[in-house]
C-alpha cells in the first residue's frame, strides 16, 4: 500500500482583519469630535472664547480703579485682570468640560445620532475617550489663549515658582476631570436637544456668579458663600486663586486660608459623584 501524504491547507497571505481596539477608536473619535467642535460658532464662543472675552471687559472696566489687596506698606497689589485671571481660568474648565459635553450630547441623544452609534461595534469606552479627549485638547488650547492674552495684552505677571505650577496641574486637571463627568451626567437633565441650552446655560451662569468667578467671593452674603461651598466651582476656583494671587490674598477665603486639601477633597467626591451619575444616567437611546 501505498502512503497517501496529506498536504496541510494553505494559509491566507491575507492580513488579517481585526475589530479595532477601543483606544484605537477613541483616538480616532477624537479628530471626529474636534472637526465637528470647530464646525459649531456658537460652541466656540460660548465655550472656548468666553473666558477670553470676560477677561478682557472685567480688565478694562476696572483696570483704572487700581491695585487691589494691598498690604499696609502698598505693596502686593494686583490689578483688576491678575485678580480675575483665577476665575476664568476656573471658568473655562467648566465650560469646555461640564456646558459642552452636557449641551453636546444631550443634542447627539435627541437627533437619534447616539441611538445609531449604539447599533454599531463602537463601545462606550470609545465613545468617551473621544469626548474626554475633546475637552482636554480644547481646554488646552483655551488655557494657553488666556493666560497669553493676560500676559501681552493685559500686562499680567504670572507666578515664577515652579511648586505653584505643580500646584496648577493636579488643581485644574483634578478639576477638568471632575466638569467633563459632570458634563456627561448632567446631560441626561435636558429633555430634547432643543432645550438643552436653555437647561444647562442657566446652571452654569448661576455657578459662575456664585463662586467667586465674576464676584469677589468674600463680598457674597455668608450663606451664599456656604451654598457655593456645596459646589465643586468653588473649589476651583480657589485653587486657581492660591496659584495666581500673592498668599496673602488667602485672608480674604472664608476661612483665611487656601484649603487646598479641602480642594483636593471636594474636587474628588465631586468626580466620583460624576462618576456614578454617568454610568447610571447614560443611554445610547433616551427612555420614553
Amino acid at each position: 500500500m501505498t502512503a497517501i501524504a496529506s498536504t496541510p491547507p494553505a494559509r491566507s497571505t491575507a492580513p488579517e482583519r481585526r475589530a479595532p481596539g477601543a483606544l484605537r477608536s477613541g483616538i480616532a473619535a477624537i479628530g471626529i469630535e474636534l472637526r465637528s467642535y470647530v464646525r459649531t460658532p456658537d460652541t466656540v464662543f460660548f465655550g472656548f472664547l468666553f473666558p477670553v472675552l470676560m477677561l478682557g471687559i472685567f480688565g478694562v472696566a476696572f483696570g483704572g480703579n487700581g491695585d487691589i489687596g494691598e498690604l499696609p506698606d502698598g505693596s502686593g497689589g494686583v490689578n483688576m485682570a491678575a485678580y480675575y485671571l483665577p476665575g476664568m481660568v476656573a471658568a473655562g474648565a467648566l465650560l469646555t468640560g461640564m456646558q459642552t459635553l452636557a449641551i453636546d450630547i444631550a443634542h447627539e441623544k435627541s437627533s437619534g445620532w447616539l441611538r445609531r452609534l449604539g447599533g454599531t461595534s463602537l463601545s462606550p469606552v470609545s465613545y468617551f475617550l473621544g469626548k474626554a479627549g475633546l475637552v482636554l485638547v480644547t481646554s488646552a488650547a483655551q488655557l494657553v489663549l488666556l493666560l497669553a492674552f493676560a500676559v501681552v495684552v493685559l500686562r499680567v505677571a504670572l507666578p515664577s515658582d515652579p511648586a505653584l505650577w505643580s500646584r496648577f496641574a493636579w488643581v485644574y486637571l483634578l478639576g477638568l476631570l471632575t466638569m467633563t463627568l459632570l458634563g456627561i451626567a448632567l446631560s441626561a437633565l435636558p429633555r430634547s436637544g432643543k432645550t438643552a441650552t436653555a437647561v444647562v446655560i442657566p446652571i452654569v451662569l448661576l455657578l459662575q456668579f456664585i463662586s467667586g468667578v465674576y464676584l469677589q467671593f468674600s463680598m457674597l452674603p455668608e450663606w451664599l458663600q456656604n451654598v457655593a461651598g456645596v459646589f465643586p466651582l468653588k473649589w476651583l476656583a480657589q485653587g486657581m486663586r492660591s496659584v495666581f494671587l500673592p498668599d496673602h490674598f488667602a485672608a480674604l477665603e472664608a476661612s483665611g486660608a487656601w484649603d487646598l486639601g479641602l480642594v483636593a477633597l471636594n474636587l474628588g467626591v465631586w468626580l466620583a459623584v460624576g462618576l456614578v451619575l454617568s454610568l447610571l444616567t447614560f443611554r445610547w437611546q433616551r427612555k420614553s
